[in-house]
């Protein structure tokens, strides 16, 4: 407990043993003990009687004025620290080295760790006997901590690693979260909130102003959205920047060449919209790349691959193609448009470009501006023209039944094409949003077969799911069970564990909603096979429980008159 104060020539428990064995007067020994190694002030001597008198015990004095030097030493070390005196970090290191060697003794160790934490250079020796022993790492400051990691690309990594882990865990809980909402989903909370997260927090703490850390963090995010195509990190490093970019760490934010793209970007995710301005600043970022630099592509892409930006840009994109269909325009004439789709098809090659290490622009395929969107947009016509019909006199309508197959070029971008997938995908979410029951039972037979199986992917199903409960009413239907289950949902249950587990979620929610006979089926077809996981079984234990309660709970109707006046919703436009 007491190792090191021998070095310092100051009297430690084995010297009192050893003057105890070898002394012929053991009370004259202590006293002189006491009198030497006590505090070294005259008048004090005369005083401690008084305090045995008291029945005040030596150590407890002692202890208190020691425990009183400590903290005015350390509050001396962080004013000397924080000084301007130009030799204030030599004081440091002398005191440093005076004290180190009792950076093992508990009640030293908080002055040691203090004078340490305030150095920005620790003597390489004294952070190599800190890295070797597992207590003093642990203890030491986050400032230190920075001071060995830097040099040592393992030790930091095993630090990082388990908030990556802890990161991508809370991402994709959040997807599978027991609440569906239109209004508080995946992406409801606003960029600054995300960046209060525990994880990014305690990142941009480990990293502080230290850049050879903050690319430390990003070769890591990088490596492991290469290993897990795994687009959570793609969120993760644009969080971090922006967390950066709050607290105002310019050393870091100044040589990031993502910065102000990222900031801009951050701006639009905010408003969940990119406009005009906006978007002529982030073409002149991607413009501005200049040769030699085309690396930067595979940052800018990562950036644009978060789910939040593409989800911003995709949005952007349908309410753009709402405007032209307005206005009677083709895609090919908005520039506004053509930029959208450039950075989605920048950022859905992101995982293709950092593992070719070709850092380039993908080229859009033009067919996705002039016969993809123009289908896509048909769709929307078809829907109008189906409605105007049904407002005409009787004696105006024709025969005209609502559309049952989609355009050929819509389905087979679908398939082929990534830009265009996606945004076929947010138009259904758009479609749905607007509660289009028979746009949506056109459209929902043709996400069985999507590039990637997009439409089957954690994001897609989340948001539709969410975005289903605006049309709960027509669960009550078997044509739209139909459309949604058979059609889509159960064609892949049995294959993706993930369809699997948001159908539950989705009964959980609207079971109530769902016609009887249906809702048996489907209980039936969704039992979960021995080898599913625990999130699967636990979803059905709930949904059985669920129904169970509800048979046990007798209906209302064999209590009290029905008050059901026949009204049905109007819907008001």
């Amino acid at each position: 407990m007491f190792a090191g104060l021998p070095e310092l020539g100051i009297s430690n428990g084995e010297d009192l043993k050893e003057t105890l064995t070898n002394c012929t007067e053991p009370l004259k020994a202590i006293d002189q003990f006491q009198t030497e190694n006590g505090i070294l002030l005259p008048t004090l001597q005369s005083a401690l009687p008084f305090l045995d008198l008291h029945g005040t015990p030596r150590l407890e004095f002692h202890q208190s004025v020691f425990d009183e030097l400590r903290d005015k030493l350390m509050e001396r070390v962080a004013f000397i620290a924080e000084g301007k005196d130009e030799d204030r970090y030599t004081k440091l290191e002398e005191l440093l080295e005076k004290s180190f060697p009792l950076v093992k003794m508990p009640s030293i160790q908080p002055v040691v760790m203090q004078v340490m934490k305030h150095l920005p250079k620790v003597p390489e020796k004294k952070l190599k006997q800190v890295m070797a022993d597992k207590e003093l790492y642990k203890v030491c400051a986050v400032e230190v901590k920075r001071q060995i990691w830097q040099d040592n690309q393992a030790l930091f990594g095993d630090e990082v690693s388990p908030l990556l882990k802890q990161y991508i865990v809370e991402k994709e809980a959040a997807l599978f979260s027991s609440d569906l909402s239109v209004l508080h989903n995946f992406f409801s909370p606003s960029p600054k909130t995300r960046r209060q997260g525990e994880v990014v927090l305690k990142l941009t703490q480990m990293i502080g102003k230290n850049v050879k850390l903050y690319d430390m963090v990003l070769q890591f995010l990088r490596t492991l959205f290469l290993r897990t195509r795994n687009v959570h990190y793609c969120t993760l490093r644009a969080e971090l920047l922006m967390s950066l970019h709050d607290l105002d760490i310019s050393e870091i934010c100044s040589v990031d060449p993502c910065h102000k793209f990222t900031w801009c970007l951050d701006a639009c995710i905010r408003e969940k919209f990119v406009d005009a301005k906006r978007a002529r600043e982030l073409q002149g970022f991607l413009d501005g790349v200049k040769k030699g630099q085309e690396q930067v592509l595979g940052d800018l892409s990562m950036i644009l691959c978060d789910p939040f930006a593409s989800n911003t840009l995709v949005l952007s994109t349908v309410r753009n193609l709402q405007e032209l269909v307005g206005q009677d325009a083709l895609p090919r004439d908005s520039p506004d448009l053509l930029l959208l789709l450039r950075m989605l098809s920048l950022g859905q090659g992101a995982w293709d470009m950092i593992d070719s290490q070709v850092f380039k622009e993908p080229r859009l395929d033009l067919e996705v501006v002039t016969r993809f969107l123009p289908a896509m947009m048909s769709v929307v016509v078809d829907d109008y023209t189906y409605n105007v019909e049904q407002k005409l006199p009787s004696e105006e309508k024709s025969s005209l039944s609502y559309p049952s197959t989609l355009p050929d070029a819509f389905t087979k971008y679908l398939q082929e094409n990534r830009v265009a997938c996606e945004m076929g995908l947010y138009f259904v979410l758009h479609i749905t949003k607007q509660r289009n029951k028979n746009a949506l039972q056109r459209l929902l037979p043709a996400l069985v077969e999507t590039h990637n199986d997009a439409a089957f992917s954690d994001i897609f199903l989340h948001l539709l799911t969410g975005h289903l409960t605006l049309l709960s009413d027509e669960f009550g239907t078997e044509e739209f069970c139909s459309a949604v289950f058979d059609s889509f949902l159960l064609t892949s249950f049995s294959s993706k564990e993930n369809v699997h587990r948001h159908t539950l979620r989705l009964l959980l929610h609207l079971h109530q909603k769902v016609l009887p006979s249906r809702l048996e089926t489907l209980v039936k077809t969704l039992e979960p096979p021995k080898q599913s996981s625990d999130p699967v079984k636990e979803l059905y234990t709930q949904l059985t429980e669920k129904l169970e309660a509800q048979k046990k709970s007798p209906p209302q109707a064999a209590d009290a008159p029905s008050l059901d006046l026949g009204l049905h919703p109007v819907t008001v436009s």
